[in-house]
This record gives structure tokens, C-alpha cells and sequence, in this order.
């Protein structure tokens, strides 16, 4: 597991600010949020994420029937905040054996949600259709948000996005028939207003999804 920032675009290393640059920096990127070390998924460490976070921190909410969180990774720094995050649950898929998902919130040009997703990035408009009406919907804090399916990604996957209270939400399934799941209009709360009840989120072991990408 590694333990030092890395780019939230490709995994590579990022070079902390400094004499030259008051910014994080990747040699392939450039100016970059770097993606901070993903840790064992725990109430607490859900806790941190939503308390330095300044975007979503997705959920489903109630989490489908024997679903558990499984992970949750951040891109940004003490200074700016966390500007995209990524949440990890996994359980029953809806076909038969075990289903992932990872819900990402990030601001315009992050591109974690990309690398989740199999992309190049850093945002889904150019692989989306909005012509064409939406593939799916989630409740979104009670707000319908639709989301479009998201073409080029790997065959193991199944990527829809939207948007989401002004930011870009992506939705990353796998298997992609595990996608099927999108179809029942999932419920997401933003952990940030969950108060207490983030200490009844159910944990499980942390998704390799998380380090994969």
C-alpha cells in the first residue's frame, strides 16, 4: 500500500511544493491535487475524508442489502482541501457473485474519476452523449440527477457520469453486468451531512479497485 501522494491522473509520483512551485506537481501532468494514501476503510477514516473534503462524499444510502463500504481515497492537501473523493463499497451483485463500486466527486479537471473509469481524462464529457437522454438516474440529496453512460472504457467495467451539485459525479462499476444496478435509481447521500450516522456506515476489507487504477 503505498504511503506517500501520488497523481491522481496516472499513480505516478508528485513533487511537494516548493522553491519552484508553491503547487503539487507530476512529471506527465503537471500541476496536479495529489491523490493522498489510501487507508484501511474504517468509520474513522471516513471521518477525516468528509471532514477536509470541499466536494461530495458519495454514498449509497441505505447501502443495498449485504453491500459494505470498502474504501475511500481523496485527492488534495491541507491547503486546498479535498478536491475529489472517491468512495469504495462492494457486496452482491445483482446477476449473482460479488459486485464493486466506486462513486467519485471532483471538481472539473482532477481526472481521478477517469483513471477509476479506464479513460483518458480528466473529465467524461467527450465519452458521453448527452443528446441522447440519460442511461440512469440517482437520487442525489433528494435531487434526480441523471447520468449518461460512458463509452471507451475496459470491457470489465460498467462507467456512467453526471453531474451533481455543480461537480462531476461518476459512477464505476464492476463487472460491467454489475452495471444493472444503476438501473434501480440509487439513493446517494453526501456524508458530509450524515453526522452521527457515519458510525453505522458497515465496513468491509478495503477494495483493491482503490490501488488498481
Amino acid at each position: 500500500m503505498r504511503g506517500e501522494p501520488s497523481c491522481p491522473k496516472c499513480g505516478g509520483r508528485v513533487r511537494a511544493p516548493g522553491l519552484f512551485s508553491d503547487a503539487w506537481q507530476c512529471d506527465v501532468h503537471g500541476t496536479v491535487h495529489p491523490l493522498q494514501p489510501v487507508i484501511p476503510p474504517s468509520v474513522e477514516a471516513l471521518e477525516v475524508v468528509v471532514h477536509r473534503t470541499k466536494v461530495p462524499v458519495w454514498m449509497p444510502w441505505p447501502l443495498p442489502v449485504g453491500w459494505l463500504f470498502t474504501g475511500v481515497a481523496s485527492a488534495g492537501d491541507d491547503r486546498s482541501g479535498g478536491r475529489a473523493t472517491a468512495v469504495a463499497c462492494t457486496g452482491p451483485g445483482p446477476l449473482g457473485g460479488m459486485g464493486e463500486m466506486i462513486l467519485v466527486a471532483e471538481e472539473l479537471g482532477v481526472g481521478l474519476g477517469a483513471r477509476y473509469a479506464g479513460i483518458d481524462g480528466p473529465d467524461p464529457g467527450p465519452s458521453m452523449d448527452v443528446e441522447k437522454p440519460p442511461q440512469a438516474k440517482v437520487l442525489a440529496v433528494g435531487r434526480p440527477t441523471p447520468l449518461w453512460h460512458v463509452s471507451g472504457t475496459p470491457d470489465d467495467r460498467a462507467v456512467f457520469a453526471g453531474e451533481a451539485l455543480g461537480l462531476w459525479l461518476w459512477a464505476v462499476v464492476w463487472p460491467e453486468k454489475s452495471g444493472l444496478l444503476m438501473y434501480d435509481e440509487l439513493v446517494l447521500a453526501d456524508l458530509r451531512d450524515a453526522g452521527a450516522e457515519v458510525e453505522l456506515v458497515p465496513c468491509g476489507a478495503l477494495s483493491p479497485r482503490l490501488l488498481e487504477a
